[in-house]
């Protein structure tokens, strides 16, 4: 009898090892079409931590003013491209990254928390030779620009926050709720279950985060959606979800110490991230800083791209 369940067991471990890599061999599959389905769509920098996908688009009069757009949690630099810059590229200079661990670029060493992000968007602007630079963030993109812009004082023109992440939660939004999930399961879980979750999931979790607005039926590959798909990006999407709460509560004590042109702007119906929280909290923190609400949801620089860029305008305006 003893030796039927050790048996049994050597079966179950073997049935399980053979799912797993079955699940591991799909998942890396996956993330290859997702690649193929949206390459990289311009240059890389090396940076202290990480080699950066960046773009740079728009004008190349050598007074136009720049502006460097950081994309926030599951997205990549396609958020901005879809729609936004081509409403700012005749005006503006315009480099969109995607972030350390997203979209094509790469993590070198420890993945970096927000503030380490905040850095090394320092290092790009000067690796690029941008001179001051309009921040403009997207979601926890605004928290990475708050980063950048405390980490760094009088190296910045202006912060443009766009239904950004700026104050610490109890709890992440309940579309990102399957990432709460500590180091360790995290790795196990990016090469099992998670992409295949995200495949069959990913729709009703774009409405959500999407929402009221629809969503474009080519978001997927235009507005590089099918990347987030990946298990690197579950993998980052999961540590930030774990890790922001204690990198925000030490930035939000420190917003009074800004001293730069600043605004926020804020979706009324965003179902991600609470407006008055993170939009008229902070602005009252944040010395001048402006705050817009408009109608629309969390995804404000791919569905309601004009507002976005008349608001961006306005603070680049402000920075001169």
């Amino acid at each position: 009898m003893a030796e039927k369940r050790t048996n049994g067991w050597g079966v179950a471990a073997v049935a399980a090892g053979a799912i797993g890599g079955g699940l591991a061999l799909w998942s890396a599959l996956a993330a290859r079409s997702a690649e193929r389905a949206v390459p990289p769509d311009g240059e890389f920098v090396e940076v202290e931590g990480a080699r950066i996908h960046y773009v740079d688009l728009g004008s190349r009069r050598p007074d136009a003013p720049v502006l460097l757009m950081v994309h926030g949690l599951m997205g990549q630099l396609r958020n901005f491209t879809y729609a936004l810059t081509d409403k700012l590229a005749a005006d503006y200079r315009i480099v969109a990254i995607d972030r350390p661990g997203w979209g094509h670029s790469v993590v070198k060493g420890r993945r970096p928390n927000i503030l380490e992000q905040g850095r090394i968007v320092v290092a790009v602007a000067d690796r690029l030779g941008l001179k001051s630079p309009v921040l403009v963030g997207h979601s926890l993109g605004g928290a990475v620009v708050l980063a950048a812009a405390l980490a760094a004082p009088g190296r910045f023109g202006g912060v443009a926050l766009i239904a950004p992440l700026t104050q610490p939660v109890e709890t992440a939004p309940p579309q990102f709720a399957g990432m709460v999930v500590p180091a360790g399961v995290r790795e196990v879980l990016s090469w099992t279950l998670a992409v295949p979750s995200a495949m069959l999931t990913g729709p009703v979790v774009a409405r959500a985060v999407f929402a009221p607005d629809p969503v474009p039926a080519d978001f997927v590959t235009r507005g590089g959606g099918a990347l987030s798909a990946r298990p690197q990006s579950y993998r980052a999407g999961s540590f930030e979800v774990m890790n922001a709460k204690s990198e925000i509560a030490w930035m939000a004590a420190h917003y009074g110490e800004l001293s730069l042109p600043a605004g926020i702007l804020f979706g009324r119906e965003d179902a991600v991230l609470d407006p008055e929280m993170h939009g008229r909290a902070t602005a009252a923190t944040i010395p001048g800083c402006r705050l817009e609400l408009v109608d629309g949801g969390h995804m404000l620089p791919v569905t309601h791209a004009d507002v976005v860029a008349a608001f961006v305008r306005g603070v680049a305006m402000r920075a001169g």
